[in-house]
């Protein structure tokens, strides 16, 4: 984990209470006229997805969210940001990844929240492989996440 003014990652194995996570970043932020969350979870588009596991280089992967962060925080309005993604084998449906941003005005929460999810899909440091029916491969970058992340 790593905080620092304002912001705060999380890299981890475990499951996330999202509800727990959200209330705790938004509790006494009455300076904030904005909170915007989202979180990502493994979806089965096939219908035969066994899971997929997610590695990264720990101290690496969180210097890279803590940097996108701060650039986050340095282009829009943000009083504070958490980002948490997990590591591991995550079956269908389980969540993957939180980005919460707290703001005065709503258009900085999302944008930048969007702004960070967009990175967090394309160009954060997680390797993620999907099983389905015995058979392994690697998720490749998709043409479409790679245009969302051009329009910033």
């Amino acid at each position: 984990m790593s905080e620092e003014a304002g912001i705060r990652i999380v890299v981890q194995e475990a499951p996330f209470d999202f509800g727990a996570e959200a209330d705790a970043f938004a509790a006494g932020r009455n300076d904030m006229g904005a909170v915007v969350t989202f979180t990502g979870v493994v979806r089965d588009v096939s219908g035969g997805l066994d899971g997929m596991e997610i590695e990264h280089y720990p101290g690496m992967t969180e210097k890279a969210l803590a940097k996108i962060a701060a650039e986050a925080q340095a282009r829009w309005s943000l009083g504070e940001v958490l980002v948490i993604h997990r590591h591991g084998k995550l079956a269908p449906g389980e969540r993957i990844m939180m980005v919460a941003t707290a703001s005065p005005h709503r258009k900085d929460a999302f944008e930048a929240a969007e702004y960070l999810m967009d990175y967090l899909k394309s160009r954060a440091p997680f390797w993620k492989k999907e099983s389905a029916g015995g058979a392994q491969s690697w998720v490749a970058a998709k043409d479409e996440d790679e245009a969302a992340l051009r329009r910033w």
